[in-house]
């Protein structure tokens, strides 16, 4: 995005209270302008809900393919139908690619991506959504950042960014953190009815962010600062990340020693307190797992010179699962007396979670990769290709058919997708590793992780 606009004056200077209630007046009135700075997996479910709400929205994507899409009504989030899109467009909703385009707002959510680049934050994106939103702010406007992020980077990195405009954070606008909790997939808790939780960088400005969710979800969860708002997030998959590890690691000690790794988690599971399920996979993928708990440990190692060693730990077993699938995947072909170097294999699933297209650090890609640089001749099955501006694909994508499945020389489960034929896959397949466990009360030849 490259933005020259020069900013605008700033409107007349009114009291702090005067300008909260003329924000809090807008917001209960539905007319409060606003703009989402990235309309990706976070970023465009909250846009179709302010706008089934009632508010004018404007969502801005850094990417021109992409936001072409959403103008011509074609989703790429799996969260979001083309016809809700629609919907939205017929309802005002304008998604623009150049911030110039923007126009003014009253609220104005970031929700740009976060990596990591070479094991530190990338915030560069946070960086430009803020330096953006500066060009444009005017007194007595939100500000507020959910893009998943380290303790301290709404007071120390955006806020100054913001106050370029030559406003002051909590007088003259409101600054806040609220960390967003999409599940992409999951058809039991969305945005609406996940409690959010809101934070301010005072209470004029929690009070703000507090209104405006409080318009969007069913329950808002108010936190002391901005800080502990993002270390909530960063707490909750950091629990996700070291249990998960705990069970990956479970499970290829449980393979060594011929015990059923997946029984003992069933018969645990029956207790009815002190346990809470976990079960082993490929690995780790989306935004969160893989990148979130390095934050926190990032944050802690350059604050407090000290390791965070669970998720270190948890990091290096997660990080290395691919490669016990692919060792796997040469262990029973070995028995069949083949090699990987030209074996027929179909990877099923390349997203990085079942009943979704989210393919951001998907482990099934590394596994798929790996295979492919050893000589196999893989094939994948992806139900939940993208339709919009799809990833780049490391194997050729075929349906999951009686006659792939039987030319296979083995099938390997990657995604546990509703959509897979289990049935046929039992069926049909020569040999089958299932790295999900959904098969284990199928007859097929083949193995379970």
């Amino acid at each position: 995005m490259t933005d020259t606009t020069l900013a605008p004056a700033p409107a007349p200077a009114r009291t702090d209270d005067d300008l909260l209630e003329v924000l809090l007046r807008r917001i209960e009135e539905r007319t409060a302008r606003v703009l989402l700075v990235g309309q990706g997996y976070v970023g465009l479910p909250v846009a179709m809900r302010a706008v089934e709400v009632g508010f004018p929205v404007v969502g801005l994507e850094a990417s021109p393919e992409r936001a072409a899409a959403l103008r011509a009504g074609t989703s790429y989030v799996a969260d979001v139908s083309d016809e809700e899109l629609q919907a939205a467009l017929a309802a005002g909703y304008r998604a623009v690619d150049e911030p110039a385009d923007v126009g003014p707002f009253d609220v104005a959510v970031i929700t740009v991506p976060t990596p990591l680049r070479d094991g530190a934050p990338d915030l560069s994106y946070v960086e430009e959504a803020a330096a953006t939103l500066a060009r444009r702010l005017r007194a007595g406007a939100l500000v507020v950042l959910e893009s998943t992020t380290y303790p301290g980077t709404t007071e120390e990195l955006v806020r100054p960014i913001l106050e370029q405009s030559g406003l002051k954070a909590g007088s003259e606008f409101f600054l806040g953190y609220s960390p967003e909790r999409i599940d992409p997939g999951n058809p039991t808790w969305n945005f609406v009815n996940t409690p959010k939780v809101v934070s301010g960088i005072d209470e004029r400005s929690r009070r703000a962010v507090e209104a405006f969710y409080g318009a969007l979800v069913d329950t808002v969860v108010p936190v002391g600062s901005t800080g502990d708002a993002e270390l909530v997030k960063l707490l909750e998959n950091t629990f996700r990340h070291v249990n998960i590890a705990l069970v990956n690691e479970l499970a290829m000690f449980a393979y060594q020693m011929g015990i059923d790794i997946w029984g003992a988690i069933d018969a645990a599971s029956t207790k009815p307190f002190g346990f809470m399920r976990f079960t082993p996979g490929p690995g780790v993928g989306g935004h969160c797992l893989p990148i979130d708990p390095s934050y926190l440990s990032w944050r802690v190692k350059r604050r407090l010179g000290q390791t965070f060693r669970f998720v270190e730990l948890a990091n290096d077993v997660n990080e290395h699962m691919p490669d016990f699938v692919v060792t796997r995947v040469m262990t029973m072909l070995n028995r069949e007396r083949k090699a990987v170097n030209g074996s027929r294999i179909l990877a099923l699933g390349l997203s990085y979670k079942a009943g979704t297209s989210d393919w951001r650090e998907s482990p099934s890609i590394a596994v798929v990769e790996r295979l492919v640089a050893m000589g196999a001749d893989v094939r994948a099955c992806e139900p939940y290709l993208p339709k919009a501006v799809a990833p780049s694909v490391p194997a050729p994508v075929v349906p999951c058919t009686p006659e792939e499945l039987a030319a296979a020389d083995l099938v390997i489960l990657l995604v546990d997708h509703p959509d897979f034929p289990l049935e046929d896959i039992a069926r049909h397949a020569k040999l089958v590793l299932d790295t999900k466990g959904v098969m284990r009360h199928l007859e097929f030849s083949g193995e379970v992780l």
